[in-house]
């Protein structure tokens, strides 16, 4: 019996380029890779994931496929999940039997000033992500939600269970609206999905407009770094190879853990260890052997006061266990960092 293949959609992002790889190396699918390569943040470090993965920029031509050299059960596709005629080629192309679905415009402060961007991929590109996975009968679809639909929830820490009716920025909506619409085909169509509510993900080859990013490269460069809500913050920090080892468990398991009726389950997916935003800096400082200087700012709009994650569902039902301390995980993200930008620290 010949191996599944998942489609990973975002596979030149941070967290779909690390999922990619831990596929490609434990061998038991066939991977399709898409993404659009947009210009968000820097393409380069997309193209840099991506070289990592055997597939070269100067080969990159758009929605023709690219086999990697690296690995012989990858194929890589400049497509975006918004393009309904080139996604569903791809489909009928390759025997697409899974996917992770982790395509989407990221970021809750863009959101605020780029609306439009949000409602094309997260929500008209899931869209399309649903229909293929009703016409091609796909066996599972794990997709990305978000920590931020749970808003300003004073409920601590953060369980499925909780109502998250009211977001406060758009990103949040548009995730919010991406569990409602895998429900719904679950409902009708007996598709299983699993969605993922993913918390503050860090490490190696991150996004540059995340703060483990933003503030080592401000740090360097002798900088202040923007300080939000007077650091009266708490983030649930998740290192990225605890992420995709919880993905990756979900992905190769039974969909319908959660619901006898409708083959649809949501999870958190987390460390369960929030930090001080300011204890988060010092550890950061430690390991560049450098002191932030600090612009205390008040708390930006769409912005929350603390995320903690209850992953006990998914303890319980797959085996997660997320075991890379913040230190750890910090010192791992500066050694990349120094490595990758030929940093002398």
């Amino acid at each position: 019996m010949g191996k599944n293949t998942v489609l990973v959609t975002g596979a030149a992002g941070f967290i779909g380029f690390h999922l990619t790889k831990l596929i490609l190396e434990r061998d038991d699918f066939n991977v399709v890779g898409i993404d659009n390569l947009n210009d968000y943040y820097d393409p380069e470090l997309k193209y840099g994931r991506l070289n990592e993965l055997g597939v070269n920029k100067t080969n990159l031509t758009a929605n023709t496929p690219l086999e990697s050299t690296k690995y012989s059960n990858f194929i890589f596709q400049n497509v975006d999940i918004s393009d309904k005629e080139n996604l569903f080629e791809i489909f009928k192309n390759n025997n697409i039997t899974h996917i992770v679905n982790l395509a989407a415009q990221a970021g809750v402060r863009y959101s605020i000033e780029n609306p439009d961007v949000y409602i094309k991929s997260n929500m008209v590109g899931f869209a399309n992500i649903l229909e293929a996975s009703r016409q091609f009968e796909i066996k599972h679809l794990v997709y990305a939600s978000s920590s931020s639909v749970y808003g300003t929830n004073k409920d601590i820490p953060f369980k499925e269970s909780q109502k998250v009716d009211h977001p406060i920025s758009l990103y949040a909506a548009s995730k919010k609206s991406n569990e409602l619409m895998a429900h719904t085909y679950s409902h009708l169509y007996n598709i299983p999905t699993t969605g993922l509510r993913f918390f503050t993900v860090y490490g190696p080859w991150g996004r540059p407009d995340m703060a483990t990013f933003l503030f080592t490269e401000a740090i360097l460069a002798n900088k202040p770094i923007k300080v939000f809500n007077y650091g009266n913050m708490k983030r649930d920090f998740t290192y990225v190879e605890d992420i995709v080892e919880g993905v990756y468990k979900v992905l190769k398991n039974s969909p319908n853990k959660r619901n006898e009726k409708v083959p649809y389950a949501l999870y958190n997916i987390g460390n369960s260890k929030p930090i001080d935003l300011l204890e988060f800096i010092k550890i950061l400082e430690s390991k560049l052997g450098k002191e932030a200087k600090k612009e205390m700012l008040p708390l930006q709009d769409g912005d929350v006061h603390e995320t903690y994650a209850d992953v006990s569902a998914l303890q319980n039902d797959f085996g997660y266990k997320p075991n890379t301390n913040i230190e750890a995980g910090i010192e791992q993200f500066v050694n990349w960092y120094k490595e990758h930008y030929k940093v002398n620290i």
